[in-house]
């Protein structure tokens, strides 16, 4: 048996513990909980009860949390666990296995958002705050592609002209095909092939419900970064389960967010807790077939961040999913069982074994093979920063429901939200299709009233009489004015596009 535990320690969140066959009670220390973790597990070996029992300790301890709920089974983390579900004997004998002598059933504060306004608050950024590698990353543009990208970036930001939503973005692409041979010899090649490429691929997002992502208004940091009246850290908990149909769109977002909060945080230090924790769910998305510029970029972002008060947390079936030079900034570990069918199983499993600094009573090669649904092993950072030794760990039961809530709470909750009403209604400023409509507008009315004025010219010469209530024969040839005019009219006055989100990766309108 193992000794009693408080699960109200003030400066850690109790995980787990004991039992004859266990080593000791395994707790998250606050003061180390910015160094980043990682839960790992093959699927049904219990990785989502860790990530709520973990949300949990953190929303207790005041710090808020923001996760993804890939399956819907988060959503009960806003309501009390109950003596009527039917795990309750199991979770209260093991809490008394563990040692755990307060545990009860409570609720934890939560805001409910989605990328599609369905079952929480509308959550959006701009184009322009997204940045054009994020965006690139997003269409999975080619270098060329995402080179012009970043020339209608660059236009947009010398014109100020602010890219809101995606119809910002198509304007933009028009005007760069009506003057490519200007813009090709200051910037390098502009084609038109190119800018059709990215067109297309902006109309499948578009049709992937991806646009609704851009717009006004835009997400506010502050509003994931907040506590309850009682002082509770809130769980931000973003609705994926539809959002997992675009695994791209779902990596990038939660990447920019990550990015946002690391461009605008203020530095901490060590602060004694965490200012927020970040749980990246499906993490093996953010590096399947990414480039090597993004890798990097997500490197430096986990390097950096954690001095911005912010704890991410990795979730994916394997530790192998997630880089090397990651994988080692991951201080916090729970791994849940690993299976090894094959040669690359077992590579795997080896290797994720050797992550781990060894406890001399048992192999840790063999426990993570071994290790049974609600089981793990366990490494959390100890004092200093070092590397707690390895334990088995049976992980503590949730204080929360455990499984999905109703569409009638799921109401409730979001109609008591503090934030409700805010990100409801869409705004739709003057940008760069407004901008570019109206200069258009003019230059094809200016083309117009000059060429009458050029046959009024020469009707007067030649002794002509003028009527000025007769209609002035058109110029012969289209003017810029009037091309522009009409691509930009005829291809962007029916577009749906004028939806969310913000960035860190290159974007270059930052503090407008």
């Amino acid at each position: 048996m193992a000794g009693k535990v408080n699960d109200s320690v003030a400066d850690r969140i109790f995980i787990g513990g004991g039992g004859e066959a266990y080593g000791d009670a395994q707790s998250l220390l606050l003061g180390y909980a910015n160094r980043h973790g990682l839960i790992a597990g093959a699927t049904g070996t219990g990785k989502t009860v860790t990530l709520q029992i973990l949300a949990e300790g953190f929303s207790a301890a005041g710090v808020p949390v923001f996760l993804s709920d890939v399956k819907g089974d988060l959503a009960g983390l806003a309501r009390a666990g109950s003596v009527d579900f039917k795990l309750h004997q199991a979770f209260s004998d093991r809490a008394t296995t563990i040692g755990l002598t307060d545990y009860a059933y409570h609720a934890c504060p939560v805001t409910f958002w989605d990328l599609f306004g369905e079952k929480g608050h509308p959550v959006r950024t701009t184009v322009a705050e997204m940045g054009p590698l994020l965006l690139s990353r997003l269409l999975d543009l080619t270098e060329a592609q995402e080179g012009i990208v970043n020339i209608c970036f660059r236009v947009a930001d010398e014109e100020n002209m602010a890219l809101f939503d995606l119809k910002d973005l198509q304007a933009m692409l028009v005007w760069a095909g009506e003057n490519a041979k200007t813009l090709s010899l200051r910037y390098g090649n502009v084609s038109g092939a190119s800018i059709g490429a990215i067109q297309r691929r902006l109309l499948v997002l578009e049709n992937q419900g991806g646009a609704e992502l851009f717009g006004e208004p835009a997400l506010e940091l502050a509003d994931i970064i907040a506590t309850d009246d009682a002082g509770q850290g809130r769980i931000n908990i973003l609705a994926a389960d539809r959002l997992m149909q675009s695994p791209r769109l779902y990596a990038t977002f939660l990447l920019w967010l990550l990015s946002e909060l690391f461009e605008t945080l203020p530095e901490v230090g060590d602060p004694d807790k965490p200012k927020l924790v970040f749980f990246f769910d499906e993490a093996h998305l953010l590096f399947d077939d990414a480039p090597k510029a993004l890798v990097n970029k997500v490197e430096q972002v986990a390097r950096l961040i954690r001095s911005k008060g912010v704890g991410v947390y990795f979730v994916t079936q394997n530790p192998a999913d997630v880089p090397d030079d990651i994988l080692g900034q991951l201080g916090n570990r729970v791994q849940h069982a690993l299976r090894a069918f094959t040669a690359r199983d077992q590579s795997d499993l080896r290797k994720a074994a050797q992550t781990y600094r060894d406890n001399p009573t048992f192999s840790t090669e063999q426990a993570i093979r071994e290790v049974g649904v609600g089981e793990a092993v366990t490494s959390m950072l100890e004092r200093k920063g070092v590397p707690g030794v390895v334990q088995r760990t049976l992980i503590r039961p949730p204080s929360t429901q455990l499984g999905p809530i109703t569409d009638m709470q799921r109401a409730e909750i979001i109609a008591a939200s503090p934030v409700k009403g805010k990100y409801e209604t869409r705004i739709d400023r003057e940008s760069a299709f407004e901008i570019l409509a109206l200069r258009a507008g003019h230059a094809a009315r200016d083309a117009q009233q000059a060429g009458a004025e050029q046959v009024k010219d020469r009707e007067f010469s030649s002794g002509r009489r003028y009527s000025p209530g007769g209609a002035a024969p058109k110029p012969r040839g289209d003017s810029f004015g009037e091309a522009m005019s009409k691509m930009v009219v005829k291809e962007l006055t029916g577009t749906t596009g004028r939806r969310i989100v913000r960035g860190i990766f290159g974007t270059l309108f930052k503090g407008r």
